[in-house]
């Protein structure tokens, strides 16, 4: 523990005030980095949960040190990380191409609101130094994993065609190309009078959006093809 901070332990004003203050700075630093990126969760979001958790807390110290009611201290601060889930779950979404997205954002509020936990118990220590390291990992670690990570992604392309056997060769072309193919579904339309025509979902894995658009291309080519999309 670092002793220049023990004025922020304390329970007066202007304590209170500070930890209050350290919890819109670390919120509103960390919602700044989403801002600039665009995120449905940003500036003010981050601000108004790190201090939501700061008041949190600070009501359950002030309950227990200055009102002598011996409850749970750690009670309301364990609901907040709780509760704050459903917020975060609000920014997550699943895009067309089977991309989910929101989860950084989501976990940079979860993360907030502990911090402002930890403001609001005057541990500004940890609270200044948590908000360094998702700092850290949000704008330098996220060009390290982009290097690493394989960006490939999966897409699943919807195909209507008038004979089974144009199954055959949809599978020949993703061979030709080396295109991994993870599923396929197909199945039987009918049309009456026994007349059928076929649908098939293939999810594949590409690497590049100009190779999604050559694949479609190349199934649209095919005479018995009908209709073909990406889901």
């Amino acid at each position: 523990m670092l002793h220049c901070f023990d004025f922020f332990r304390q329970m007066n004003l202007l304590a209170i005030t500070c930890r209050l203050v350290l919890a819109v700075l670390c919120g509103g630093i960390i919602g700044i980095e989403r801002e600039i990126k665009r995120r449905p969760a940003g500036f003010r979001t981050h601000i108004l949960i790190c201090m939501g958790a700061a008041i949190t807390i600070l009501t359950n110290l002030y309950l227990y040190q200055v009102m002598h009611l011996y409850t749970d201290i750690a009670r309301m601060g364990a609901q907040v990380i709780a509760g704050v889930s459903f917020v975060g779950a609000g920014t997550i979404i699943v895009t067309r191409r089977q991309h989910i997205k929101g989860l950084t954002t989501a976990a940079g509020l979860w993360t907030a609101a502990i911090i402002g936990l930890a403001c609001g118990a005057g541990y500004a220590e940890c609270a200044i130094f948590a908000t360094l390291l998702v700092m850290l990992s949000e704008v330098f670690l996220v060009r390290l994993e982009y290097r690493l990570v394989d960006r490939t992604s999966d897409v699943n392309i919807y195909i209507e065609y008038t004979k089974p056997s144009t199954i055959q060769l949809l599978v020949r072309i993703l061979r030709t190309l080396k295109v991994p193919m993870n599923d396929m579904e197909v199945n039987r339309i009918a049309e009456g009078d026994d007349k059928f025509r076929y649908s098939a979902i293939l999810t594949i894995r590409v690497s590049q959006q100009t190779m999604e658009k050559e694949i479609i291309e190349r199934f649209d080519k095919i005479e018995d093809v009908l209709t073909v999309e990406e889901l």
